[in-house]
């Protein structure tokens, strides 16, 4: 039985001070709680008993709650309530493996939208980007909405929150691409295997104090060039199109 202490404790943390606090985070439905089992420590799992039957074997700690669909469904923070919820211990991320001297390294600065952190997650992981480091307002990689959008991928991409300047001041010879409306094709630049890309906020972009410190402007080009339509793209669909193009520059043909 699902109590309500632990149903209270979900909604709870829904809030980033809860999440803080308790230094845990919610996840819901099958994939995304069966690929995070494997990378962090679960506290508790609530599960209806067939779920539990056919995955039983992947938990190896954590409280076991078989709930029914009614107690999901109280508990759930989706408006339809998944056969499985789960609450995760955080871990302690190093900084210093994120190092844009071995390899791409995603960085952004004050990405606002959970769904949109969580759908560059999901890319950052499918182009094997392992690094993520985040201006310290940049939305909360473990809030509900950016676990959901992720998909599991939280599980492999390492999210890591500092100061940018600082961050880009202690790598100083890292190549450092950064996109602006007014900068150069990303189609003209030299393809490398190791970077720093810095992606800006919905809004206004990537703050001077950043932009000051990166060596390369970039931008994804309109087609055709003089077209005047769209403003600018999405975050996570200006993200996915870098990662792409930088994979590909280095792919074998």
């Amino acid at each position: 039985m699902l109590s309500k202490a632990k149903i209270k404790q979900v909604h709870a943390l829904e809030l980033k001070k809860h999440r803080d606090e308790q230094r845990v985070f919610v996840a819901e439905g099958s994939k995304t709680v069966i690929d995070l089992l494997g990378a962090f420590a679960c506290e508790w799992i609530a599960a209806r008993p067939e779920w539990f039957e056919a995955h039983g074997e992947l938990l190896t700690s954590g409280e076991r709650i078989a709930a029914d669909r009614d107690e999901l469904s109280r508990a759930s923070l989706l408006k339809s309530p998944p056969e499985v919820l789960a609450v995760f211990r955080r871990c302690d991320e190093d900084l210093l493996t994120a190092d844009p001297a071995r390899e791409w390294v995603i960085a952004l600065d004050g990405v606002q939208d959970p769904g949109n952190l969580g759908t560059i997650i999901r890319t950052a992981d499918w182009f094997g980007f392992t690094h993520l480091v985040c201006s310290p307002d940049t939305a909360d990689a473990f809030g509900p909405k950016a676990i959901q959008s992720a998909m599991g991928s939280t599980a492999r991409v390492r999210v890591h929150y500092t100061d940018l300047p600082t961050y880009l001041r202690s790598h100083p010879d890292a190549l450092t691409y950064g996109t602006f409306t007014d900068g150069h094709s990303i189609y003209g630049a030299p393809p490398a295997t190791s970077g720093l890309l810095v992606m800006g906020s919905e809004g206004r972009g990537i703050r001077p104090d950043v932009a000051s410190l990166i060596a390369h402007r970039i931008s994804i080009p309109r087609y055709p060039t003089d077209h005047h339509g769209a403003e600018s793209l999405n975050v996570a669909v200006a993200t996915a199109i870098l990662c792409a193009e930088l994979r590909r520059r280095t792919l074998p043909h």
